[in-house]
């Protein structure tokens, strides 16, 4: 009798730790070519007397708005946080920008003020740059920043992991033509989307920063370009190179490092 009420007051214990809500939903856009799911991870005991940070998290290239919460633990940070986790969907190779070449393609816009506004006003919020943060993996750690950088009214914090930073080093390849254009024809759509040449932007800005790239991983230059551009611009960041690669096992752990920070930010902000 004692070990069964062992056995129930651990699973009772498990469900309570890992209470969170998963909750799918599709928002309208008028900046791509249809409407698109996500999925929105709501913290243990949420309740719309109360307003959440929330942290938007995008996914890599070929993923969706499942691939997050499928492949790693994520959904647990809602309930160790306190927040809601959201998991955009940026249609398979898109990359988040507002494409020059491609009609409609601006999930750029899509991301950063249609999803971000469909989420205020659906859920109990905390409304306000300071409590919102934006990260994703490689295309989607590009996207983070690219859609931060251009929304910086929106977004108080920014984190990508394994982001590829600088587009035009691997232009042949995961659909980056298709949206940036020819690079031949187009360098300029190239050059000026560059993490690393928007930097600029973030100063005076007062926007919190983390950057996290496995050292095996295959966009590690490109972090370690804009790392060293950040500081010659001297802008407050942190900047972690671990051993690993492009892997789920690598995201899996760099996210909770990502909101234990974002969580911090988010506290010291009230």
């Amino acid at each position: 009798m004692k070990k069964l009420a062992v056995i129930i007051s651990t699973l009772l214990a498990s469900h309570a730790a890992n209470a969170f809500q998963i909750d799918t939903v599709d928002i309208a856009s008028k900046n791509t070519p249809d409407n698109h799911k996500a999925t929105v991870i709501l913290p243990d005991g949420y309740n719309q007397q109360q307003d959440y940070p929330v942290v938007y998290v995008l996914h890599g290239w070929s993923g969706d708005y499942k691939v997050w919460h499928e492949n790693t633990s994520i959904a647990k940070q809602a309930d160790i946080h306190d927040v809601i986790i959201v998991l955009p969907e940026g249609n398979y190779d898109k990359w988040y920008i507002d494409s020059p070449v491609k009609k409609r393609s601006n999930y750029q816009t899509y991301v950063g003020q249609e999803v971000v506004e469909y989420i205020d006003k659906h859920f109990s919020t905390k409304a306000e740059k300071t409590q919102r943060a934006i990260t994703g993996l490689s295309m989607g750690g590009y996207g983070a920043f690219n859609v931060a950088l251009n929304n910086l009214d929106t977004f108080g914090n920014i984190g990508s992991i394994s982001g590829g930073f600088e587009p035009k080093d691997f232009r042949y390849n995961w659909g980056l033509e298709e949206v940036f254009g020819d690079y031949d024809k187009h360098p300029t759509n190239w050059d000026n989307r560059a993490i690393k040449n928007m930097a600029h932007k973030l100063i005076f800005k007062d926007i919190n920063i983390t950057i996290d790239c496995g050292i095996d991983d295959f966009f590690i230059n490109s972090n370690r370009e804009l790392h060293t551009k950040l500081q010659q611009l001297e802008l407050d960041h942190d900047y972690t190179e671990r051993p690993g690669g492009h892997t789920w096992v690598y995201w899996d752990n760099a996210i909770q490092y990502q909101m234990l920070f974002f969580k911090n930010k988010f506290d010291s902000a009230k």
